[in-house]
């Protein structure tokens, strides 16, 4: 694409993704289809270099994917004169050290959520950046759906009247079978928590993001959780993704199953969160429900496209229409031309891709930031401590 006549022609950033499974593989597909969806980023991505301690991840990197250097030592990468940003896509237990690391060597950082075991590493990261002075983006990618972003507007115009409710779920059964290896996502030292990192981050990222300004922020919260699977098997030699089952001596899990709230929000509005990693019948049901005094929104991930309404009616016997999403709505019109085509999980991270480029481009921060990130651990802090010590907990 032939730049117009005095515009600056793209920039040119080198990438290295450090974790090459499945989110590492994401990041990168991410990378080389910014430019396809996005011309006007600004920003030009090629592929220098992985990390990944396993060798076949690694074949994977520099084969298909075409990056130009692959190592299984993260350290090895920031000695390069030709990289510009990292996408930190390894397991919670490397997110502080290397998301520091990245930021103190100038580059920028793009980090999986929930950046890091527990909400003091998610703040010395977030420290790292401002020091450095880089851009950073986390991996909330719920919140780049076009149906989210129209509801966010709506809340925001006041479509909805004043916000009674915010309800999210985050429902799974990627842990539910009793024979799954004992990996590290169930290992405190190396998760820190269980559903609360993985799943009930991104559930408080898209409250906030959708009604946040609104409702005011999370005011006071009181929390439960339970451990159903208590033991499995210990993993194999090898045994790398927890989706793997085992057969031989089991070990105790040592984090959380399912977690719930109830919430109150400065505004006076109240919120719901439940989220379980072992709910059978359950695959990817994250979904929001907002209610006010006008007319309410549901959405949920599993018809991405769709944003269910209820507004302009009366008060009572009101109904609920389907708004297919369309042209003009978020990011849509980067990906499809027509209502009613369905964007992908992949497509999001693009839009996440997009902004984080952008932010490079502008030197102003876009999309779901690292203070972003510190907000939801800080969240989920207040709901393990409301847990040990029953009681509600002031934010």
């Amino acid at each position: 694409m032939t730049a117009a006549p005095g515009a600056q022609p793209p920039r040119r950033l080198g990438v290295a993704v450090v974790g090459f499974g499945w989110m590492g593989q994401v990041h990168a597909r991410s990378w080389a289809r910014l430019a396809q969806h996005f011309p006007d980023s600004g920003v030009r991505a090629s592929f220098v270099a992985v990390a990944d301690t396993e060798p076949g991840r690694r074949e994977v990197a520099r084969d298909l994917y075409g990056f130009e250097h692959v190592t299984d030592t993260w350290p090895e990468l920031l000695e390069r004169d030709d990289l510009d940003v990292v996408s930190v896509c390894g397991p919670n237990f490397v997110h502080r050290e290397i998301g520091i690391a990245v930021a103190a060597s100038g580059r920028h950082l793009w980090i999986e959520k929930p950046a890091g075991r527990s909400a003091e590493d998610t703040r010395e990261i977030a420290a790292a950046v401002r020091a450095a002075g880089v851009m950073c983006t986390v991996g909330f990618n719920y919140r780049n759906a076009p149906a989210v972003q129209v509801a966010r507007q709506l809340v925001s115009s006041g479509e909805l009247g004043t916000i009674e409710s915010v309800d999210v779920r985050m429902l799974a059964d990627y842990s539910a079978h009793p024979d799954q290896a004992l990996s590290w996502r169930f290992d405190p030292q190396y998760a820190g928590t269980g559903v609360l990192g993985d799943l009930v981050s991104h559930g408080i990222d898209l409250a906030l993001h959708v009604g946040g300004e609104v409702v005011g922020g999370v005011f006071e919260l009181v929390s439960d959780q339970a451990t159903y699977l208590t033991e499995r098997p210990l993993p194999g030699e090898g045994t790398m993704s927890h989706f793997a089952r085992g057969d031989g001596p089991r070990g105790a899990v040592g984090n959380e199953d399912v977690a719930s709230a109830l919430v109150r929000f400065a505004s006076g509005a109240r919120g719901t969160l439940t989220s379980s990693r072992v709910a059978v019948g359950e695959q990817c049901s994250y979904a929001i429900d907002v209610r006010g005094t006008r007319g309410a929104l549901s959405w949920d991930f599993r018809r991405m496209g769709e944003l269910r309404v209820c507004l302009g009616q009366d008060y009572q016997d009101a109904a609920w229409e389907t708004r297919l999403v369309r042209p003009g709505d978020g990011d849509l019109a980067a990906f499809h031309p027509g209502s009613g085509m369905a964007m992908s999980f992949d497509d999001l991270k693009v839009v996440e891709c997009h902004g984080l480029a952008r932010s490079i481009a502008t030197g102003v921060q876009q999309g779901a930031t690292i203070d972003d990130a510190v907000r939801a651990a800080d969240l989920v802090e207040a709901m393990v401590t409301s847990y040990d010590e029953r009681r509600w907990v002031t934010t």
